[in-house]
């Protein structure tokens, strides 16, 4: 059977790789699944719902949602009729929610619950007919409504599916999906089946796990990479797990055995601190053998170039330490597939020598979205690059570093802008990702920073701080940080602190302190993270050294702002936010900050 168009995949699913657990999701506590067959079967009553509404081809959908199965139902049941999804972070704010609304043009809202149907019904603009909601709020339409009158009217519409399923050609608009735009306004990525089946196509030899596996999702299905992956997975016949929540992570993992999942490098970043603070816990001889295994971890490289040496010490510790650590997360993980920012090589190094391969890629919304991915065996996996060039995607670097791509996979255009559209698109077809980077060895694709975050210091030095930041959170001390310095002298950073690690630090020093306000003044405490500047230091070019540095109170998290819905820095928001401090920084003079 052949795949062009995206609901073609639960076509095949049903018929190659029927199951029992299709899709899955706690409800009280306990793991509720959903066979392939149910799949089906509800995503057609809720296309003939859709249809006895009045939803036609072309209609828009807009939705908000955490994950959960029924998100799959209406997505595919949107899909079979040729009504365009149009998936949104719940987070966003009730400016952008309401522009969302407006500009998509949808017709229906769906959302997962009370304070989000608050949110969406205070939101409303007039071209919203109806929302509806997932959980059962008061006073609310909900979903089931859609594929109760779907079942009502099955005869009605059943021979009228089929002929609106063949007459969806795949380089028809399926969704459009919203990404931050540069003046604040989102711009809405319009993607044909087309687009990303055949972006799948081209990358789902990558997911390869047996047939029986489980899998976790836990990013929001609004992220790109999250949703093609998502129908690779159905594609493949594996059984779709929803994660509680970013909390349960480790636990889900471990009850469903799950072999894979799809994160963002903040993810990964949390996991480690949270393996190392345990190994930090431990006494004696077990806390030298745990970071014995740490430090071969990150020492590690493919294809046994480290040597026979290293090897044998790797079988010790991989037998006394790393096997833990995969028992930890269920004792069946595989691998994981990280996107979405730039991965610090040492999470790939450590994590791939635990034997859970960490599979690096780059792609963007408007590509459907995969640009390039670390394949699973040497030698298709570089750390430090987001690896090989996909087959079918063409690559060049400009004069000034930026990335161009072209290929099936690239998007149709921003809807209602073409003006937008033309300034990222060429006249040859070329899409500037805005993305700075290198081809290695004529195959695997490195990034070095994005075009726009890059900035000057008042000595004409570029600096990219991505990379600069990447390297100061390799410290424990540091759960974030931002690179600052546009036009300036000199080199500085805003650090938000792991308080977790600092509190743990303390108590062995016996440093005493009344709140996170007054441990961060404390000289003992500033002179300890000016430590790990220095070390961070040396492994930087003179114009790149960070001379001076600020410890703020918060964590920065997406739900106050700091971070984006995909967990990168929010420098704008970050510059207002601290602009006191910032200018404080470089209000002093100092002569060795010349």
């Amino acid at each position: 059977m052949e795949i062009r168009r995206t609901f073609d995949v639960l076509d095949y699913a049903m018929k190659t790789y029927p199951r029992a657990d299709a899709l899955a999701s706690k409800v009280d506590g306990q793991w509720v699944p959903w066979s392939t067959a149910e799949y089906v079967r509800i995503a057609n009553q809720v296309s003939y719902g859709l249809l006895e509404l009045g939803l036609k081809k072309g209609d828009k959908i807009v939705s908000a949602s955490n994950n959960r199965p029924e998100w799959n139902f209406l997505d595919m049941g949107m899909m079979q009729i040729g009504v365009v999804h149009v998936p949104i972070y719940p987070t966003l704010s009730d400016e952008e929610t309401a522009f969302i609304f407006e500009h998509s043009d949808s017709r229906l809202a769906l959302v997962s619950d009370a304070p989000l149907y608050k949110k969406f019904a205070k939101n409303k603009t007039p071209n919203i007919e109806a929302i509806y909601s997932f959980n059962e709020v008061e006073g609310a339409k909900n979903w089931k409504e859609i594929a109760e009158l779907g079942e009502k009217n099955e005869k009605k519409w059943a021979d009228k599916l089929s002929l609106i399923k063949d007459s969806i050609k795949p380089e028809d608009l399926f969704t459009i999906i919203y990404t931050s735009g540069t003046t604040g306004v989102p711009k809405g990525v319009m993607l044909s089946h087309n687009n990303m089946m055949s972006n799948l196509t081209d990358a789902l030899h990558i997911l390869d796990l047996e047939t029986n596996s489980r899998v976790l999702s836990f990013l929001p299905l609004c992220h790109v990479l999250e949703r093609i992956v998502h129908y690779g997975y159905q594609w493949q016949g594996y059984g779709l797990y929803y994660a509680e929540n970013l909390g349960t992570i480790g636990a889900d993992l471990k009850e469903i055995k799950a072999s894979t999942f799809v994160t963002v490098p903040r993810i990964l970043e949390v996991m480690y601190d949270k393996i190392i603070a345990k190994g930090k816990s431990l006494k004696g001889i077990k806390k030298q053998i745990f970071f014995w295994a740490v430090n071969i971890g990150l020492r590690y490289e493919h294809a046994g170039i480290n040597g026979s040496w290293y090897a044998f010490q790797h079988k010790i510790v991989d037998k006394l330490v790393f096997s833990k650590w995969r028992e930890s997360l269920g004792g069946n993980l595989k691998m994981a597939f990280s996107g979405g920012a730039a991965l610090q090589p040492r999470l790939a190094r450590v994590f791939t020598a635990a034997g859970i391969i960490i599979q690096e890629g780059y792609g963007l919304t408007e590509t459907s979205p995969v640009i390039s991915m670390n394949e699973k065996n040497y030698p298709d996996n570089m750390f430090g690059t987001v690896g090989v060039i996909l087959k079918n995607v063409e690559v060049k670097i400009a004069h000034d570093g930026e990335i161009l791509m072209k290929g099936p996979n690239l998007m149709m255009g921003y809807y209602k802008n073409e003006e937008l559209t033309r300034e990222v698109i060429d006249n040859e077809g070329w899409f500037h990702t805005g993305d700075i980077g290198e081809i290695i060895d004529g195959r695997f694709l490195k990034i070095t920073d994005r075009k726009k975050e890059i900035f000057k210091n008042s000595g004409g030095k570029y600096i990219a701080p991505q990379s600069i930041e990447n390297k100061i959170k390799e410290s424990l001390f540091i759960d974030n940080a931002m690179i600052i310095g546009e036009n300036q002298k000199f080199t500085s950073a805003i650090i938000s602190p792991n308080f977790r690690f600092l509190h743990d630090y303390c108590a062995k020093k016996g440093i005493h302190y009344r709140d996170n306000e007054e441990l961060i003044t404390k000289p003992q405490i500033i002179a300890r993270y000016q430590q790990e500047i220095n070390s961070t230091n040396k492994n930087l070019g003179p114009h790149e050294q960070v001379k001076r540095f600020r410890l703020v109170v918060d964590e920065w998290v997406s739900a106050t702002g700091e971070l984006s819905p995909t967990l990168k820095l929010k420098r704008k928001f970050l510059h207002e936010k601290y602009d006191t401090l910032i200018k404080d920084v470089y209000s002093m003079s100092k002569g060795d900050d010349e």
